[in-house]
């Protein structure tokens, strides 16, 4: 005689691979900040030549930068720059002790590298795609006004990663306010240094930022805003966007979701938000068109996929 098994219990043993797949990409995500300091103090770079790791160095030394010609012109010393330049390596070496500098200048490089690619393999614009496109041309005012906004600093957060740089301005607030900290930490008793961080903080508008800006454009959407969350239609960025907002997670982390092998991560975020099996499966493939959505997904609602994600999941959604 052939057993069986139960509808439920079949459910539950798919939940129950689905949660541990889950836990090996964190295990991965939790582990990254560790191997990019190791990879970014190897002083052979032939040894580890991978363009993310070299984008990642390069962003937060020019973080580095920006805080030390601050402090230098607050100071009124007589060549600022070379100031900057020559401290730049040592400062940035503070701020990459810092899993959150790592996270974000990791999540930044790996963004701008799949933005390029999908620009490449499925002709998604990079700055302009086709929900943009019509959300400039809105009559309605302010979603124009916000929508061109974002696509200006789409464009310039493009050019800046070309360049290997990170603005002082696009930094989320915590991180912004670390950076100072950093940069007074730093300098120890000197005055302009205190200066300079007054000067950066009257300046700092963490709203004006692309990630900012990208946010209120999805607010000003309203109801409208889950159209956001195709990546064809919107474009990597508002995509990364509308996913961490209606999953509930981090943007770095929504984003670190769509590299390697975080197949379970993707699936779950993506369910998270609402998204049915086939809108699941077609956002998916854009990122891994060669790996299969994993099955466990289609036995997976929304809420137990959130609770799933922040490691809560309920008997009552099984």
């Amino acid at each position: 005689m052939i057993d069986v098994i139960p509808a439920d219990q079949a459910t539950a043993s798919r939940t129950e691979e689905l949660r541990a797949q889950l836990a090996a990409d964190d295990t991965v995500l939790a582990s990254t900040p560790a191997i990019l300091r190791h990879l970014l103090a190897n002083r052979d770079e032939a040894l580890f030549s991978d363009e993310v790791i070299a984008s990642v160095r390069a962003m937060v030394t020019h973080l580095a930068w920006q805080l030390l010609l601050a402090r230098a012109q607050a100071d009124d010393i007589a060549d600022p720059d070379h100031f900057a330049c020559r401290k730049a390596s040592e400062l940035a070496g503070l701020l990459l002790q810092d899993a959150g500098f790592l996270t974000h200048a990791h999540a930044l490089a790996l963004e701008a590298r799949l933005t390029d690619h999908l620009q490449r393999r499925n002709a998604i614009d990079a700055v302009l795609p086709s929900l943009m496109q019509e959300l400039v041309a809105s009559s309605d005012a302010q979603v124009a006004t916000v929508a061109m906004r974002a696509m200006a600093s789409q464009a310039r957060f493009m050019q800046s990663f070309r360049r290997m740089e990170l603005p002082l301005g696009e930094l989320p607030g915590d991180l912004f306010h670390k950076a100072l900290l950093t940069m007074r930490s730093h300098a120890g008793d000197n005055r302009a240094a205190e200066i300079a961080e007054r000067r950066l903080r009257d300046g700092f508008d963490e709203s004006g930022g692309r990630i900012g800006i990208l946010a209120r454009l999805l607010s000003a959407l309203g109801a409208k805003a889950n159209r956001a969350l195709s990546i064809d239609h919107a474009g990597l960025a508002l995509f990364a966007t509308a996913l961490g907002m209606a999953s509930g997670q981090d943007r770095n982390l929504a984003i670190l979701g769509f590299g390697g092998n975080q197949h379970a991560r993707l699936a779950v975020s993506l369910r998270a938000t609402g998204l049915n099996q086939a809108q699941v499966e077609a956002q998916f493939l854009y990122f891994h068109p060669e790996a299969k959505l994993p099955e466990e997904i289609s036995a997976l609602s929304a809420d137990a996929a959130a609770a799933l994600l922040f490691g809560e999941f309920a008997e009552g959604e099984r």
